[in-house]
C-alpha cells in the first residue's frame, strides 16, 4: 500500500455494506418479531440473548466499517484495542497477583502497543518476529537473570500464552493491509473484509445450524453446545459465502472457496481450543464486555489461528 487512508468507497464496496445491512436488518426484524410473539410479557433467555447477539453484531459492523474508512491507521487502532481486553481477559487475575508488576506493566503498555505500531509501519520482519522473540527470548532471559527462571516462567505462562494468541495473532488481521498484493490499494481491505465476514459468519452459522439441526455433540467435553450437524453445516455454508466473494479478491471461486474452507476449519479449531482453556479454568464466557457474546476472546477465538495462516497464505501466495 502507498498510502494509509483508501479511495472513495467504490462499487462493489457499497453492495457489501448494503448487504451485510440488509442482514443485519432482517435479523434485527426476526429478532423484534420472535420477541413479540412469544415474550411479550415477561423475559424469554433464548430471544433475548438472540437480540443482545443482534445488537451486538451492528456495533461490530459499525465500528469495522468506521475503522476501514480511517484507513490502515484505523484498523490498527482498533484491534490494538481489542487485542489490549483480550489480553486482560486471557490472563486470569491469580497469575496477575504472581506475576512481577513490572513484567505485567512491561507487556501491556509496551509490548502490545509496539507490536501494533510495527503492524503500523509495515515491515513485515519486524512484527512477524517481534512478540515470539519476546516469549521465546526476552521473557527466558529475564527469568535467568532474576535467579528464579523456574518459578519466573511458572508465573508468566498465561501471560506468554495471552501475548501469541490475543496480541501476536490477532495482529496479523490488520497486517493485511501492508501487503503488496496485485490490485489496487483498496483491494487489501477486501481481502480483510473476507476473511472477518467468512470467519464470523462460520460461527453464526454454525450456532444456527446448530439450533436447526444440531443432534450429535461434537466435543463435549470441551464445548457441549457445538454439534456435528452444526459444526459441518457452518463450515460449508461460510465457505459458499466464501466462494460469492470471491469477486472482491485476486482468488478463483474455487481458490476462494478453498481458502474459505481452510480458514474456517482453523477457525473451528481455535474456537475448540480455546474453549479447552475455559473449561480448564471452570469459566463458561472470557468476560461480558460484548452482550450476549460473552468476552472480546469469545469474538476473537475463531481469529487465532485463521488470521495468522490466511496472512502468510497471502503474503507467500499472492504478494508481490
Amino acid at each position: 500500500m502507498t498510502s494509509h487512508h483508501f479511495p472513495m468507497l467504490q462499487d462493489e464496496a457499497w453492495q457489501l455494506v448494503a448487504a451485510v445491512a440488509a442482514v443485519l436488518i432482517v435479523a434485527s426484524v426476526i429478532g423484534q418479531v420472535l420477541k413479540y410473539t412469544l415474550a411479550r410479557h415477561g423475559a424469554h433467555a433464548a430471544i433475548d440473548n438472540l437480540n443482545r447477539r443482534i445488537n451486538a453484531w451492528w456495533a461490530i459492523a459499525i465500528l469495522v466499517g468506521l475503522a476501514l474508512l480511517a484507513g490502515r491507521a484505523g484498523v490498527t487502532l482498533l484491534f490494538a484495542l481489542a487485542s489490549l481486553a483480550a489480553l486482560r481477559e486471557f490472563v486470569p487475575r491469580e497469575a496477575a497477583t504472581v506475576t512481577p508488576a513490572w513484567v505485567l506493566r512491561g507487556c501491556f503498555a509496551l509490548v502490545l502497543p509496539l507490536q501494533y505500531l510495527l503492524v503500523w509501519s509495515g515491515n513485515p520482519l519486524l512484527y512477524s518476529l517481534f512478540i515470539p522473540a519476546c516469549v521465546l527470548l526476552v521473557l527466558p532471559l529475564l527469568g535467568l537473570l532474576s535467579g528464579r527462571p523456574d518459578t519466573f516462567l511458572s508465573h508468566t505462562r498465561s501471560l506468554r500464552a495471552g501475548l501469541l494468541i490475543c496480541v501476536y495473532a490477532v495482529s496479523h488481521v490488520p497486517a493485511l493491509l501492508t501487503l503488496h498484493l496485485p490490485g489496487p490499494a483498496y483491494s487489501n481491505a477486501y481481502l480483510l473484509v473476507f476473511l472477518l465476514l467468512v470467519v464470523q459468519s462460520s460461527d453464526v452459522f454454525q450456532y444456527l445450524w446448530g439450533k436447526l439441526t444440531g443432534r450429535h455433540l461434537i466435543a463435549p467435553r470441551l464445548s457441549p453446545s457445538k454439534t456435528v450437524e452444526g459444526t459441518v453445516g457452518g463450515i460449508l455454508s461460510a465457505s459458499a459465502l466464501g466462494a460469492g466473494l470471491a469477486s472482491l479478491t485476486p482468488f478463483t471461486r474455487r481458490e476462494a472457496m478453498l481458502i474459505s474452507l481452510l480458514i474456517t476449519l482453523l477457525g473451528f479449531l481455535g474456537g475448540l481450543a480455546m474453549s479447552a482453556i475455559k473449561r480448564r479454568r471452570g469459566i463458561k464466557d472470557w468476560g461480558t464486555l460484548i452482550p450476549g457474546h460473552g468476552g472480546m476472546l469469545d469474538r476473537l477465538d475463531s481469529l487465532c489461528l485463521s488470521a495468522p495462516v490466511y496472512y502468510y497464505l497471502l503474503r507467500w501466495g499472492w504478494a508481490t
